[in-house]
């Protein structure tokens, strides 16, 4: 009876689930023997019967079986294998005529394989790389035999490991093998020509010249030796190369290629960089600092997936606007785009077996799955317009659509409080003085606040007073008219009784200089003897700090000292413009005489 109402309590609750859930599960097939990812999942009309197919670049197990796989609903329709590993596929309309199906393209090791009705249409092959000159010197050589084998061996690895430019497939082959295939191979080979191939890394479209659903669309690819392409739909030739810093792993595009576009490019050196139309370098750089995982365009936000299990966001110019930590790590990312709603959001699959749904920061939805997701794909399936497809880890297939009456609100992916509210703040205790000091200032806030204000306005007005006092006594060493920005210093060196006296003017305005000065002493002739008690000033440049020396010869043996004024004055007129009080030290030497 127990078994019997814990088994009744266990389906009542499933049933609960499904009814909360905002996805009918179309089919699971743990055994669908898939393994993909998201770059290599495409949904298109290929016969343009209205019947969404779904194209999958499958690496099969253990990445040794590549094939080519098109699957209608849960079925395979077709499968062809593929000479290499596949990097991406993608599906673009190449023309304007009629019937308007477009075609498959799919990236595979240095060649795009292009499709048409399922069938062959063309092969685009990167275009070589110029051969390191030193190795095809080497190869120049064995062909003349004037080098043996074991020497050329020892050559190459040199070059490998100090040359900048990688060697070619052929002499990376030749350093495989063992001391008794080289000669054969040597002779097989060296009559060939030395070729340097890059591979394809990432694959994505962009809008020609119509930004319309329906309109055709260029290839952007992403190389092994940091260019990206740009392809002509018709005649498959290069329209655009840009380079990179480093090699890209992701690729988002906006825009037309002969209007306006921003190419974004996630590289393996942990920088996403940002280019322009007519830009051959990259406009902005986002530095990550660690390795991205995922690349999506949100409208006009770029959230970026990295190795350190977080969501960040950023602006399309490389403004980071937002970040959020997941549960666990990433393994893939991609775009989920309702049209019936206007939204957008971010798909991520998780280690631990959840695809979490963002729109920015706020968690819309949680699906979790037997087992881990690795490739997600969102759009129109068969006839059915939002459509989810997941493969696992295992090779297994989801499919789940999403109910016509799914609305997705924010926060809706957590139940109940989040995990952080019940975490506890390591708040430290509050003193006694503090609780004291708070009340205080709740109660007397107003009487606190006047005493302050009163304070302000009486050290303002001692101050004041004191600016006024110094300038109706002429202590000022600063001019007090805008019309003569002057600025003096004066330094006394010596120990006596001959002391030297240096007198700094300088003139503060910008721009105008200053001429017709006059300098003159102002002391006690008893005490002290000038050689020039008054002379000229030469022409004060803007800026500059003008050094005035003179001598000042103490004349009193009782150690007595006095204040010499400096005067500062206009040429004609009597009131100086500014004046200094030196205050002269005692004269030692006669002191001690």
């Amino acid at each position: 009876m127990a078994a019997a109402s814990s088994s009744d309590s266990d389906g009542r609750r499933a049933e609960s689930d499904e009814a909360n859930s905002k996805w009918l599960d179309a089919h699971y097939d743990p055994m669908a023997n898939i393994h993909t990812f998201s770059a290599c999942l495409a949904l298109a009309d290929l016969h343009g019967d209205g019947e969404y197919k779904l194209v999958v670049g499958d690496l099969g197990p253990g990445g040794r079986q590549p094939h080519l796989k098109v699957l209608k609903g849960p079925t395979v329709l077709t499968e062809s294998p593929l000479p290499a590993l596949p990097a991406a596929a993608a599906t673009f309309l190449m023309e304007q005529h009629e019937p308007r199906t477009p075609a498959l393209a799919l990236a595979s090791g240095p060649c795009v394989y292009v499709y048409k009705n399922l069938r062959p249409y063309f092969k685009f092959s990167l275009p070589p790389l110029p051969p390191n000159p030193l190795e095809q010197d080497l190869w120049n050589q064995a062909k003349e035999d004037r080098i043996d084998p074991l020497t050329l061996k020892e050559m190459l690895e040199g070059i490998r490991e100090k040359a900048e430019v990688p060697l070619s497939v052929q002499s990376l082959r030749f350093l495989q093998l063992e001391l008794s295939e080289m000669e054969a191979f040597v002779n097989q080979h060296k009559s060939k020509p030395i070729k340097r191939q890059t591979v394809i890394t990432t694959m994505t479209t962009m809008k020609k010249n119509l930004a319309d659903e329906d309109a055709v669309s260029c290839l952007v690819l992403g190389t092994e030796n940091k260019e990206l392409l740009v392809l002509d739909p018709e005649a498959f030739t290069v329209l655009a190369k840009m380079s990179l810093p480093s090699i890209p792993v992701f690729l988002e595009v906006s825009g037309q290629f002969e209007v306006e576009f921003q190419l974004t490019a996630a590289c393996r050196n942990g920088n996403i960089y940002i280019l322009r139309r007519d830009s051959k370098r990259p406009k902005y750089s986002i530095e990550l600092g660690v390795q991205p995982v995922g690349l999506v365009r949100v409208q006009k936000v770029l959230v970026v997936g990295s190795t350190q299990d977080s969501l960040h966001g950023f602006t399309h110019k490389g403004k980071r606007l937002w970040t959020v930590q997941m549960p666990a790590t990433i393994l893939t990312m991609n775009l989920l785009e309702q049209h019936s709603r206007g939204l957008q959001a971010v798909m991520a699959g998780l280690a631990n077996g959840e695809v979490r749904i963002y729109h920015d920061k706020a968690l819309l939805n949680v699906i979790r799955t037997p087992d881990a997701v690795t490739s997600l794909c969102f759009g129109r399936y068969g006839r059915e317009d939002n459509t989810l497809i997941m493969t696992t880890r295992g090779g297994g297939l989801i499919i789940k659509i999403l109910k016509r009456t799914a609305v997705f609100v924010e926060g809706g992916g957590e139940v109940g409080p989040p995990p952080a509210q019940a975490m506890k703040l390591n708040v430290p205790r509050k003193t006694r003085l503090y609780v004291d000091q708070t009340l205080r200032e709740r109660e007397a806030g107003t009487a606190m606040h006047r005493a302050f204000q009163t304070d302000l306005y009486l050290l303002r007005l001692r101050a004041a007073r004191a600016y006024v006092q110094a300038l109706e006594s002429s202590l000022s060493p600063v001019s007090a008219t805008a019309r003569e920005p002057l600025k003096l210093h004066a330094v006394v060196q010596g120990l006596g009784p001959t002391f030297k006296l240096t007198l700094h003017l300088q003139n503060t305005s910008t721009a105008r200089p200053i001429l017709g000065l006059l300098v003159c002493f102002l002391y006690n002739e008893a005490l002290y003897a000038l050689p020039r008690a008054f002379f000229k000033v030469p022409l004060l440049v803007p800026g500059l700090s003008y050094p005035l020396e003179t001598f000042v010869e103490s004349l009193n043996n009782k150690g007595i000292s006095d204040i010499i004024k400096v005067l500062v004055l206009r040429e004609g007129q009597s009131a100086p413009l500014l004046s200094a009080h030196i205050n002269m030290p005692v004269s030692e030497g006669l002191a001690a005489a």
